[in-house]
């Protein structure tokens, strides 16, 4: 019986031990399925492809496109012809320019700076959601852009 207690207690000695060093724990839990909604606080927002903005787009779904780059990344690289210009930097002062009744899709070079503008817009109630691939991918799709 003292074997099997010094036994036992060696070994929670040996997973504590483990754990004070930051080694991996793994889960039983089988991983859960990617989704298509990324949690910014209480608020989630959607993503959609180049292709599913370009179908919305061209039905005049009543969507509101934010274009989150620089102007000069606008002007040089091009731009959805649909798109307003809000630079990410100027968000928050210029939220009255953004329709609170429309839903909102951002939009930047390659769907890192949208994210940040959906987290933040989600968190003050809009309807947003992220183009990922931003326009690397509209242009990879063939799609037009509108250049000066």
């Amino acid at each position: 019986m003292r074997i099997r207690s010094l036994s036992l207690l060696i070994f929670v000695l040996g997973v504590m031990a483990l754990a004070a060093c930051g080694a991996p724990v793994t889960s039983v839990n089988p991983p859960t399925a990617p989704t298509t909604a990324i949690i910014a606080g209480a608020k989630t927002f959607g993503e959609m492809t180049v292709a599913d903005l370009k179908a919305k787009l061209d039905a005049n779904a009543g969507l509101f496109l934010l274009d989150v780059r620089t102007p000069e990344e606008f002007r040089q690289d091009g731009h959805v012809a649909a798109a307003t210009l809000i630079p990410l930097n100027e968000l928050d002062s210029r939220l009255s320019e953004i329709p609170t009744d429309k839903p909102i899709a951002c939009i930047c070079r390659s769907g890192n700076r949208s994210t940040t503008a959906c987290t933040d817009l989600a968190a003050r109630g809009y309807t947003v959601t992220n183009v990922t691939g931003g326009m690397h991918a509209w242009g990879a799709a063939g799609f037009p852009i509108t250049r000066p």
